[in-house]
């Protein structure tokens, strides 16, 4: 069961595998863009290429998707970037229900484990595969993997290499659940190391300049490129993906932008960032050098 792109390597991997998947479990096509037309989710479109049984409930707790999951006599559910189960359809399968984590848990639950671990400074993070409980990411853990956040990192570069490790672990977990005859060891989540990782609106992205370099430097790579931290300057919303830090000090308060050597600088509480890719409200992601090319009039030269 999965949606996005980051559960395909998953599917792919158990397909490739001796493993039999009975049926793959999607949300419903959706429209989109401004035609509106219907759109497949990337898990719909690789499973339909690969030849697989399809279901798209739309909603779970539908009677006629519990009783095909049940005619389907599962031995095991995975999930993998999905929505959250009902407690009559994970304990279903024979063995129960996974789920793989982009995270270490029991840091970082919630829906958006890869931007909070960037935007909160993490030096690492991993993935983590558990079984299901009603209670959201808390299931005890079958198995954990972690990699490096490198300092180049953001969202995206840290979600790809997860996507491709968790398939590996998935893979793993399950054919240790097989040989176990659905008894691995397991651990117990500790709750009281828990740490949030909830969904992230709009609003959450606006940057807040009157912090650290380290911690909007975190903030907006935690953000790229999905769903991108955002200023407003002179009336015009910035999105900022990328910086640099200057080592520069900041003395004339935070949020200001300057022209530096035909380089553009952003203000923190205690020094300027490079800004060295943005995109102007209605227009194309461009880096600082084709950016300053069409808007330089909307920032002023640094003066020494």
């Amino acid at each position: 069961m999965g949606t996005p792109q980051f559960a395909v390597p998953s599917l792919n991997i158990l397909l490739n595998s001796h493993h039999k998947i009975s049926a793959v479990v999607t949300v419903p096509d959706k429209p989109k863009g401004r035609g509106q037309h219907l759109a497949q989710s990337d898990v719909k479109k690789f499973a339909a290429n690969a030849g697989l049984y399809i279901l798209q409930p739309d909603s779970l707790k539908d009677a006629g998707f519990t009783e095909e999951i049940k005619s389907l006599s599962p031995d095991l559910i995975v999930v993998v970037a999905f929505r959250i189960l009902p407690k009559n359809i994970f304990k279903l399968p024979k063995f129960g229900s996974i789920n793989l984590h982009a995270s270490l848990l029991p840091k970082y639950r919630g829906a958006a484990p890869i931007n909070w671990a960037v935007i909160n400074g993490e030096r690492e993070t991993g993935v983590t595969t558990f079984f299901l409980q009603e209670k959201v990411d808390t299931g005890s853990i079958i198995m954990q993997k972690s990699i490096d956040i490198l300092i180049d990192d953001n969202a995206g570069t840290i979600h790809d290499k997860l996507m491709d490790i968790g398939a590996r672990v998935v893979f793993d977990t399950v054919d240790l659940i097989e040989n176990t005859n659905g008894a691995p060891p397991v651990f117990k989540q500790n709750n009281g190391e828990a740490t949030p990782a909830p969904k992230i609106f709009k609003d959450d992205c606006r940057i807040d300049f009157d912090r650290s370099v380290d911690e909007v430097y975190d903030f907006i790579r935690g953000l790229s490129p999905y769903p991108g931290a955002f200023t407003e300057h002179r009336g015009k919303q910035i999105k900022i993906f990328s910086t640099s830090k200057s080592h520069w000090d900041s003395l004339k308060g935070p949020g200001r932008f300057l022209i530096k050597e035909g380089k553009l600088f952003v203000s923190t509480l205690n020094e300027f960032l490079e800004v060295t890719e943005l995109q102007m409200e209605g227009k194309k992601r461009m880096n600082s050098a084709e950016f300053l090319n069409g808007y330089s009039d909307l920032f002023k030269k640094f003066k020494a």
